[in-house]
């Protein structure tokens, strides 16, 4: 939100009547730093990266946009430097020519580049907790992993502090009411409630792997 409001005030420092005569100059510019310059930049700096060039290839998208360099094109202003408002608009020319070209188009980009992740739907439970202030316990969401110790063993047996409490199993889909003979399965979404002072023990027992 501050980088938003910053741009737009830095934008009162421009007329929109000087920008128009490095219009062409200055798109030529962009074109360059989005299709070489910065693509050529992201590229090197991550070469040694695990990234794919799929996820490289969208990062190089993003662009140059926002504030900063805008605040640095005013330092030869404030210095009084010889052509220094030219210097200033052609910077402001190309962060919004990126903004508006780049920055507009990354989720089309990711989409054209396979790289998008799926939303996760947010599951709803028949159940309401209400966090109140000051309040020590929580109600935390654990998925058991296929692989761990505590699959196939009762509540009863799993060693949670007295404190903690198992309230509702999403299984398939469904949801079970728990009782201390209920199995647990791998890949059970399990609602518990947490004591702070305990979270870090029931993680552990929630994610111990099987013979960990």
């Amino acid at each position: 939100l501050m980088q938003i409001a910053m741009f737009l005030t830095l934008g009162l420092l421009v007329f929109p009547t000087q920008l128009i005569p490095i219009a062409g100059t200055g798109f030529i510019i962009s074109i360059f730093l989005i299709v070489i310059a910065r693509p050529a930049s992201v590229f090197i700096s991550l070469f040694f990266s695990k990234m794919s060039l799929r996820e490289k290839a969208l990062i190089a998208w993003v662009g140059l946009r926002g504030a900063t360099p805008i605040i640095l094109a005013t330092f030869p202003l404030v210095a009084k430097l010889p052509r220094a408002e030219l210097f200033f608009n052609f910077v402001f020319f190309i962060v919004l020519t990126s903004s508006v070209l780049q920055g507009g188009t990354v989720p089309l980009m990711a989409r054209f580049l396979k790289v998008t992740a799926p939303l996760e739907k947010k599951r709803r439970y028949p159940i309401e907790f209400e966090q109140l202030e000051g309040a020590a316990t929580n109600l935390v969401e654990y998925i058991i992993p296929y692989h761990s110790n505590i699959v196939g063993k009762k509540i009863v047996e799993l060693g949670l502090p007295e404190d903690s409490l198992i309230t509702l199993i999403c299984r398939n889909e469904e949801f079970i009411v728990p009782s201390g003979a209920t199995t647990l399965d791998g890949g059970d979404v399990v609602l518990t409630l947490v004591n702070d002072r305990n979270a870090t023990q029931v993680n552990r027992i929630f994610s111990e792997p099987k013979n960990a």
